[in-house]
């Protein structure tokens, strides 16, 4: 009987691995530098602990490629970062960013769990969301010990069950709309968070940044998170909810390039791409139609800024391409 832990990788399998892997190795070179410039001694902790992940994950990587007979990827390496760049951002927002690291292994592995097939692999994934969960709990706790922790509004606890009766609960098109639910709250709270951290990023690219066609990329990356960040806000203060957004993702006036424009336009590939992942799962979760038709708007705005980014990578060489099926008519022609 043939053993499970050498049957050949499915393609979910390789899809993740090759993700996770360029992710990580851009993980490392931006950790890297932060840890340069970090002087809180919490908040450098997490970020010595998320790097040690990263480098745990690429090195185990490299293992299951090579273990397959397969190309390891180029990814990121040293020559994608100037750790000796002068300090681009806040102890805080560095802090900000190792908790949304944890976020997004959290969400990416509970994903590829289920879609692997192979013991190892299954192995492999369920150790990368339990360190997931482990960097999120650690950078969530600093958060709140320094009082840097933004919560999602509060709302009263009900006083009895309900059910719907009148179909004015999915209304939203127009005349007076119904108080937001709390699944509709988290989904707005999230998203204005994440857009809040994601503009901070992409200002502080946007200075850094070498060919003037990437710099007004970011600029504009920043300039659409703000818009968003402002979309939901509104639909909160329309609750008479509060808006609660962190004043510590500072960004300082550094111009002297840290990261390469590959791997700027991959981080911010990687942050839309989730953004319409989210976004999709908000409006799914929304029950009020107004909500729905504002999150389609703004996926197709993420979507044409999506595609923009990617015909820049692929003019500039910088698209690394994942495994993919062969082109069987190429194969037949010859």
């Amino acid at each position: 009987m043939t053993s499970h832990d050498h049957i050949k990788l499915t393609s979910s399998e390789l899809s993740v691995l090759f993700g996770s892997y360029l992710n990580d190795t851009l993980g490392i070179c931006v950790i890297s530098y932060f840890l340069e410039h970090v002087e809180d001694p919490d908040v450098k902790s997490c970020l010595e602990y998320a790097l040690e992940l990263a480098e745990m994950h690429v090195d185990m990587n490299r293992i299951i490629f090579k273990g397959e007979g397969l190309p390891v990827p180029v990814g990121f390496t040293e020559q994608d970062v100037n750790v000796n760049a002068p300090r681009l951002f806040s102890d805080e927002l560095m802090l900000h960013y190792a908790q949304n690291i944890g976020s997004m292994g959290l969400n990416a592995y509970s994903i590829a769990i289920p879609n692997s097939s192979r013991h190892d692999i299954r192995e492999h994934f369920t150790s990368c969301l339990q360190s997931s969960a482990e960097l999120y709990n650690r950078s969530s706790n600093v958060l709140q010990e320094k009082g840097l922790y933004v919560r999602s509004p509060y709302i009263p606890y009900p006083k009895q069950t309900e059910f719907v009766h009148k179909q004015h609960f999915l209304a939203g098109w127009m005349g007076e709309q119904r108080p937001l639910t709390s699944t509709e709250i988290s989904f707005l709270f999230t998203n204005l968070y994440r857009n809040a951290l994601g503009s901070a990023l992409l200002t502080g690219f946007s200075q850094i940044a070498q060919s003037k066609e990437v710099r007004r990329f970011m600029t504009r990356g920043a300039e659409i998170a703000q818009h968003h960040s402002a979309v939901f806000s509104k639909f909160l203060g329309e609750s008479n909810l509060p808006t609660p957004i962190s004043w510590s993702l500072t960004v300082t006036t550094a111009e002297e390039p840290v990261f390469s424009d590959k791997l700027l336009m991959f981080h911010t590939a990687a942050l839309y791409n989730a953004g319409i992942g989210f976004y999709g799962m908000s409006m799914g979760g929304s029950s009020r139609k107004d909500l729905g038709a504002a999150y389609g708007r703004l996926i197709i705005e993420v979507g044409e800024f999506a595609t923009d980014g990617a015909n820049i990578m692929v003019d500039n060489g910088w698209l690394e391409k994942p495994p993919s099926a062969p082109d069987r008519k190429d194969l037949a022609g010859g």
